[in-house]
């Protein structure tokens, strides 16, 4: 860059105004120049249209090895890698893409997930009656007792992840999901959880069960049809990440958003409101989920406006960011309504590498908001604390707690 040529905006990493400064950038033009950690300088797109052309165009890959030309100049623990580098079907393109993906398919489906309920509203009903051993008028961290524990043991039954490494896969995955780390923290989080993944798919080798881990485990034998032991742990790495994190953050965010709407959590225990409006006015408003890194044009794209992507520069889409366009939802964009007729969204991405995890995601919200509303109809937030800090991630996106108070003492 030029001495005298203007900064790019800086992503704020920290999640404090990520929706403002979404609008910012929106507003710039369909893509704009951002500068991540490390100087690396990509192009945002935060508008819905936009975001919707890019995923769909088979122009765009994700592939870094293979169509970042810059690739070489990203540090060692850049705080985007562990997303961006993955080698699984998340960063496939074209025909490897696909078969990868058609594998884990079907374990995601429809009638798979729904079969899962069982072992969801068993998992939340202990997890809720525990909060009613509370005192009245004490407070609890709602993403540590109930958001986090569901999600975390839902998806490690699904994959069979033994007891003793789900703590320290959860741990890594929230420190490789935070944004404002610095690089050597970055590499020691990678480190850890590539152990204990190395750790699972051993475990599967000497024990395969009836889980999804010994499915991963007994593809990897390095030969033509199997995966390399990077990609199998990268493949639980981002089944377990994503049906973890997205899920957790998406429970959170709606239990904050109705105790903060009391009106609309009046509307659901009158039946006005279902769950799922309110669930899908969340991903709307609140996605689990904001920048998703990155993409790369394997040749120039005008996206008009004077705005052209060259071959091989990286593009960050801000899947989150699209349920705020105004011109996606003119009707008060900022604003939680899950009345609203229109509840479009991008939170779980488009086109060909769609979230695989969204039905699961609901089912587990939907659970998870019926049970605790059922059980303690009268929850609200603790008063005596300020507003939650932000999970400080560009990439997902939610409180990092939430006081509530499940029993309030009676007046």
């Amino acid at each position: 860059m030029a001495p005298d040529a203007p900064r790019c905006p800086v992503l704020d990493m920290t999640a404090r105004t990520l929706h403002q400064q979404n609008a910012r950038l929106r507003c710039a033009g369909p893509a704009v120049r951002v500068e991540l950690p490390d100087g690396i300088i990509a192009w945002s797109v935060t508008r819905a249209p936009v975001i919707r052309a890019l995923t769909g165009d088979p122009r765009v890959s994700r592939d870094a090895r293979r169509h970042w030309p810059g690739l070489a100049a990203v540090p060692e623990g850049w705080p985007m890698g562990p997303i961006a580098f993955q080698q699984n079907f998340f960063n496939r393109y074209g025909d490897e893409h696909r078969s990868a993906r058609r594998r884990m398919a079907t374990s995601f489906s429809p009638r798979r997930v729904s079969a899962l309920r069982p072992r969801i509203e068993a998992t939340t009903a202990a997890l809720v009656g525990a909060l009613g051993e509370l005192a009245p008028g004490q407070a609890v961290d709602l993403r540590r007792a109930l958001s986090l524990p569901l999600t975390m043991t839902v998806i490690c039954d699904l994959f069979g992840v033994p007891a003793d490494l789900r703590p320290p896969i959860g741990r890594a995955m929230d420190a490789l999901l935070t944004t404002t780390a610095a690089n050597e923290q970055m590499t020691l989080s990678r480190a850890e959880i590539n152990v204990a993944l190395t750790d699972l798919l051993e475990l599967k080798r000497r024990e395969p069960g009836p889980d999804l881990a010994s499915d991963v485990a007994a593809l990897s034998t390095g030969g033509d049809t199997g995966r390399t032991e990077e990609e199998s742990r990268d493949t639980l790495f981002l089944m377990l990440g994503a049906g973890y994190e997205t899920a957790v953050n998406l429970i959170t965010s709606t239990v904050q958003a109705l105790l903060t709407h009391p009106r609309h959590l009046a509307a659901v225990r009158t039946g006005a409101l279902g769950w799922e409006d309110v669930i899908e006015e969340t991903l709307r408003h609140e996605s689990p989920v904001m920048h998703v890194p990155l993409r790369y044009p394997l040749e120039d794209i005008d996206l008009g406006e004077g705005v052209v992507i060259r071959r091989g520069e990286p593009i960050l889409l801000g899947f989150g960011a699209a349920g705020r366009d105004p011109d996606l939802h003119p009707d008060r964009p900022d604003e939680f309504d899950p009345t609203r007729p229109d509840k479009e969204h991008l939170a779980f991405g488009h086109g060909p590498h769609f979230c695989l995890g969204a039905p699961l995601a609901r089912l587990e919200a939907e659970v998870a908001l019926a049970g605790l509303f059922g059980a303690h109809p009268d929850s609200a937030l603790d008063p005596s604390r300020p507003a939650p800090a932000r999970l400080e991630s560009a990439i997902i996106n939610g409180p990092a707690e939430l006081w509530i108070v499940p029993n309030p003492p009676a007046p």
